[in-house]
């Protein structure tokens, strides 16, 4: 049996806070695949203080502050689920060994940009420099030329479709390997769909998080699935689509909401509000954002026959935004804001039509078609 049968790329307080605090809770209940093992694959020299403490048997803290079904919530965990740690370049006999002996699960989360092609992804030879794809790709190489032994691969990037993105990357890579590895890769890796989704406001030194209460990890059913652990956040699901409409359509759009009229009132300089929980203590907003989600939002769930997870949803979704110790700036949510209302007001619009074309949402209907011809209207 592997002593950590779960390798981590990835030390980011997002996994901390997420992956690391399930299993730690999960191992104290007897009810995870095992320990952690934690790669940090960036070789940043700066950042070892962090993986020494991540691997500390005392534990790192993850401190959940919030509102949860309507109750303040403030208490503090202890993560101890990370029996090893090591760095890149000089740990790479190490996880090598790792990956071809003792791994079954590998989790990563090494944000949008450790997708991106390098110019050192176009060797066979190891390099700190290549990509996470390219990485894993030589990992993986090496241990089927141990013997092969099937395993699980579980990315946690906020990539639609992640698993299957990351397995056709490192099939691409493949080619530049022997045939049979490429078989291989087909055959005895399980590339596992998910999505996460908890907001991690800020890192603790040297290592641990503070966090809202929510949390999620939806993973898409297949056969031979193995869950890294059994906690109440992880949710196994036949489709994320289902997953993936209700926080795009009701949280994500309701942040565009809000930011647009937020947009509108700075024209007139009649807002100094920061945060989302500034839009959330006013009561004119507030009231506002409601009446949308339940005279517009909900509805378009209700035509596809969603109407009481989307309630529940739109629930949980105003305790999130009234955190009072989250700092989420208006100002960042507002970066790319036409892109947002297109991906999240507009295409809620074509989704909740399909199902019932009758359907009345003037408030969005107005956002979109503003943005639509390049102006900004009061939403």
């Amino acid at each position: 049996m592997s002593t950590t049968p779960i390798v981590q790329f990835g030390t980011s307080r997002f996994l901390q806070a997420h992956a690391d605090l399930f299993v730690s809770d999960a191992l104290e209940r007897g009810q995870a695949a095992g320990p952690i093992a934690v790669v940090q694959s960036s070789g940043h020299s700066a950042r070892a203080h962090r993986l020494q403490a991540l691997a500390d048997p005392n534990g790192f803290p993850v401190r959940l502050r919030g509102i949860k079904d309507g109750s303040l919530v403030d208490t503090t965990r202890n993560v101890r689920s990370i029996a090893s740690g090591f760095s890149l370049p000089g740990d790479h006999d190490a996880v090598r060994r790792l990956i071809e002996q003792d791994a079954e699960i590998i989790v990563s989360n090494t944000a949008d940009a450790g997708y991106a092609p390098r110019e050192a992804d176009s060797t066979t030879e190891f390099s700190v420099a290549m990509s996470y794809p390219a990485k894993l790709t030589w990992y993986l190489h090496k241990r089927f030329e141990a013997g092969g032994a099937p395993i699980q691969i579980m990315p946690c990037e906020l990539i639609p479709k992640n698993g299957e993105v990351l397995r056709d990357l490192v099939l691409t890579l493949a080619d530049r390997y022997p045939a049979p590895f490429r078989d291989w890769l087909g055959a005895q890796v399980l590339w596992v769909n998910s999505l996460v989704d908890r907001i991690v406001s800020e890192p603790l030194e040297p290592a641990g998080a503070v966090a809202e209460p929510y949390a999620l990890w939806a993973i898409e059913n297949q056969p031979g699935l193995r869950l890294p652990c059994s906690h109440p956040a992880i949710q196994v699901v036949e489709d994320l689509e289902a997953v993936e409409t209700l926080k795009l359509f009701i949280l994500n759009l309701g942040h565009t909401y809000l930011v647009a009229r937020w947009l509108t009132k700075l024209k007139t300089m009649r807002d100094r509000k920061q945060f989302v929980r500034d839009v959330m203590a006013d009561p004119e907003d507030l009231a506002d954002l409601k009446d949308l989600y339940q005279r517009e939002v909900v509805p378009g769930f209700a035509a596809h026959g969603r109407r009481s997870e989307a309630e529940t949803y739109v629930s949980t979704t105003l305790d999130r935004f009234k955190n009072p110790f989250l700092d989420h700036r208006l100002a960042d949510i507002a970066q790319n804001h036409a892109e947002k209302v297109r991906r999240r007001i507009s295409a809620f619009l074509s989704w909740a039509r399909k199902a019932d074309a009758a359907l009345v949402m003037p408030r969005l209907d107005a956002l979109a078609e503003a943005h639509a011809t390049g102006e900004r209207c009061e939403a």
